[in-house]
């Protein structure tokens, strides 16, 4: 195995089969590629978990061990992997946050992170700053997750850009983290809103814009309105979810969604009863939606569509990194969104494969090459 090392975080280089269920194979191998969990830890703990209980008790043990030998930063994301499948209902789910958010700037504090909260309608985005290691700066670099992602998640490839000379402003949008956790904001496809208020706050006029897993939607839509957006980077790209189905299935949906609203809900319920992937992943969706059933928090995440997305307004230098073997997003969206960038003044599009150890969601397996790509890339067209 090599390594791809900055000055404070190593990126290991793999895709491991760590569990037969690539429900936790894929997460296991997150927090390891990210560079935060050992490779030992991942491998015992899949062998243990058969369930979503198992996954939340062999997290927490492993949190309490690493409190307990004082390693702070592996105590975090411990507790933030047994809080990724903890479900909403679950009265440890922002117990478990909070106790993530804590290790995490205990772990940190002699970095020099900068916190802030930013105004944004009647409550706060969440933000944190790493200012440039150099003293002539490159530029700023804003970046931001999806779905329910934390920017905490994302402080090693903060951290790299930083390495690197760059200014580092990561932000979570409406329905992300202590956006929806403490301040109530429900997800919402206008990404260009809260981007508005960011570059507002900051006082920014020329940056490159990263936007990872569903950020890789936002990114565009926030591109395609907010001209202060000079480079745009989609590290996992979607679209449009409703053309994730293939056509019959597109056919369905719309059929199910539209017309039978009352029994695809009792439907839906009773999967979510029996299945506890159902059950986590749509419960995840009604809460950062803020719905009362799955129907009506699908209706929220379906807006992200490509009607909505304006990939046409987008002007910018984009690059998009692919995984070709993307377990979350079928490789058709890929096509479907650079034949979309029609007017963008220039497009890179990466396709990564299984020979780099790059081929599932966000480069997982090889983060060290992604962010070298990246960075090539800023370098490039600034």
């Amino acid at each position: 195995m090599t390594n791809k090392i900055t000055s404070k975080f190593t990126f290991p280089v793999g895709y491991h089969k760590f569990h037969k269920d690539q429900l936790f194979n894929y997460q296991l191998n997150r927090w390891h590629s990210f560079g935060y969990l050992r490779f030992e830890d991942m491998k015992d703990a899949g062998q243990k978990i058969k369930n979503f209980k198992d996954w939340k008790s062999e997290m927490l043990c492993l949190a309490e061990k690493a409190v307990s030998e004082e390693r702070l930063m592996e105590a975090a994301f411990f507790y933030r992997a047994a809080e990724f499948y903890t479900f909403q209902k679950d009265p440890d789910k922002e117990l478990l946050y909070d106790k993530f958010v804590d290790f995490f700037y205990r772990a940190f504090q002699d970095d020099g992170i900068e916190r802030f909260k930013v105004p944004y309608q009647e409550a706060f985005l969440p933000a944190m700053r790493i200012p440039s290691s150099s003293e002539n700066k490159k530029g700023t670099i804003v970046m931001h997750g999806g779905f329910d992602s934390y920017i905490e998640e994302f402080y090693s490839w903060m951290r790299y850009f930083s390495d690197h000379g760059f200014e580092v402003i990561a932000f979570e949008g409406p329905g992300q983290g202590a956006a929806r956790k403490k301040y109530g904001l429900v997800l919402n496809h206008e990404w260009e809103k809260p981007a508005r208020s960011v570059l507002d706050y900051f006082q920014l006029n020329d940056v490159t814009w990263l936007g990872i897993s569903m950020g890789g939607y936002f990114c565009f839509r926030a591109a395609a309105f907010e001209p202060r957006i000079k480079r745009v980077i989609a590290s996992g790209i979607a679209f449009d979810y409703t053309q994730i189905p293939n056509i019959a299935g597109q056919f369905l949906m719309r059929l199910f969604f539209e017309h039978f609203r009352d029994f695809t809900n009792k439907v839906t319920l009773k999967k979510m009863k029996k299945d506890g992937m159902h059950a986590w992943s749509i419960g995840n969706l009604m809460y950062i939606a803020d719905k009362k059933t799955p129907v009506d928090a699908a209706d929220v995440a379906l807006q992200m569509n490509e009607k909505n997305l304006h990939s046409d307004l987008v002007k910018q230098d984009v690059l998009i990194l692919t995984g070709r073997e993307d377990h979350f997003i079928p490789f058709k969206m890929h096509n479907k969104q650079v034949k979309a960038l029609t007017h963008a003044k220039s497009l890179t599009a990466r396709v990564l494969t299984r020979e780099e150890q790059t081929q599932n969601h966000c480069q997982i397996g090889n983060i060290g090459l992604a962010l070298d790509v990246m960075l090539k890339w800023i370098e490039e067209k600034s």
